[in-house]
């Protein structure tokens, strides 16, 4: 006779039940895009570049797992994720993925790190600049993701106008960029072009999603 799995057993098949939900890129990814914000099946679909059919897949897994929630919107359902731990847990797997992992430190030194050589600023400083007025703050997102939240007192220009703004931004004041997390490079791009042109630029360490879930001042939704 099979003997029943004790609590602590038990426990641990369901915390593999959200450790297997999150073993694919493509999930990962979908759950970057959530970090910026609720969006329905459609728009997850054309930020992976996946097929609906193969985006709802994968979130049904994610759902199943316990990583995100759904709400109907008349046809629609959207998406969000379940919590901001779901994001420190996401952020405590990249870290020891980049600590642990000599494969994504080379990733990272070779395609990052090599990309900007000044070291981005910090969250406690942004805020401080913010407050002080002593720089400006761009978000760099498409406007649909910088319309659901935001660093509170930015402007949005996505990097596909910023050559047509470049009259717009002062000269006189430090521009911070920013996007959707430590490894979006529209921030680096960004902060490419701004310095070719002459201003004082850097970006911001992470993204907007990690600034929201330390609880600091958002605008948008």
């Amino acid at each position: 006779m099979t003997q029943p799995l004790s609590p602590k057993k038990r426990l641990f098949e369901q915390f593999a039940r959200v450790a297997k939900s999150l073993a694919s890129a493509n999930r990962l990814e979908l759950l970057e895009a959530l970090a910026q914000g609720e969006r329905g099946v459609d728009a997850l679909s054309q930020a992976s570049g996946m097929s609906v059919a193969n985006t709802s897949h994968h979130l049904q897994i994610l759902r199943e797992g316990g990583l995100v929630q759904s709400r109907k919107e008349g046809l629609q359902v959207i998406y969000r994720l379940a919590g901001d731990d779901v994001l420190r847990l996401i952020t405590a797997m990249q870290q020891v993925a980049e600590s642990h992992l000599a494969e994504v430190d080379r990733i990272v030194r070779d395609n990052f790190e090599s990309k900007d050589k000044l070291t981005p600023l910090r969250r406690e400083e942004l805020l401080e600049q913010v407050r002080t007025g002593s720089a400006m703050v761009i978000d760099v997102r498409p406007p649909s993701e910088y319309a659901a939240g935001h660093i509170e007192g930015a402007v949005n220009i996505p990097l596909d106008s910023l050559a047509d703004r470049l009259d717009q931004l002062p000269r006189d004041q430090e521009i911070v960029a920013y996007c959707r997390g430590p490894y979006c490079m529209l921030a680096f791009d960004a902060v490419a072009r701004l310095r070719e042109e002459g201003f004082r630029a850097r970006r911001l360490e992470d993204g907007f999603p990690e600034w929201k879930a330390e609880q600091r001042p958002v605008g948008g939704k």
